[in-house]
């Protein structure tokens, strides 16, 4: 199933945040990824179904920063005076119509250049959770999508790597030393 929905817009208000991730004011999306960007709160969700697979979604061409680039499940940023819990589950909703417990596993900072047109630089907080069942795909916000697994996913990365998103590279090297035996294990 899909739908076609806008959530977010260039105007929207984003969080700026201190490299100690503590909030020091707001600014319009479309000024923080101009340039070098401006460091703001983010973050990341990645889900498996109970084949632990990896649900990757292909980015809008709409998208001004690497559009139809594949990534990871799901990425925003927070509302102002939006807790990250309602924000994540929020987003998941809005991306891909379902919602399923998400758990944090940590939060890190990260600059990356997209050409001329722009840059992230966020203050990620990076999410996992479980879901096996029906889709209902925000096609504003995601081209393609895809469920793959941890070894077809690996040989994709080796072979072509410059066909993802720089945040879910540098955070599925993280996952898969620090957390993945814990996510597909279920403890």
């Amino acid at each position: 199933m899909s739908r076609e929905e806008t959530v977010s817009s260039g105007s929207e208000a984003l969080i700026l945040v201190d490299e100690l991730d503590r909030e020091i004011g707001t600014q319009a999306k479309s000024e923080c990824h101009q340039g070098n960007g401006i460091l703001h709160r983010a973050f990341s969700i990645f889900v498996f179904n109970d084949k632990d697979e990896l649900l990757l979604q292909q980015r809008s061409g709409n998208k001004p920063l690497w559009p139809n680039y594949w990534s990871n499940t799901c990425c925003s940023h927070p509302r102002v005076g939006e807790t990250m819990d309602i924000a994540v589950s929020r987003r998941l909703e809005q991306e891909l119509g379902f919602q399923c417990p998400l758990e944090f596993m940590y939060k890190f900072k990260y600059q990356a250049r997209y050409g001329a047109v722009g840059s992230e630089h966020e203050y990620c907080w990076v999410y996992f959770g479980r879901y096996t069942g029906p889709l209902n795909v925000n096609t504003s916000e995601i081209a393609d999508w895809r469920y793959v697994s941890i070894d077809a996913l690996e040989e994709e990365l080796g072979e072509s790597s410059e066909r993802f998103t720089p945040w879910f590279k540098m955070e599925w090297v993280h996952i898969r030393e620090h957390f993945l035996k814990r996510i597909l294990s279920g403890a």
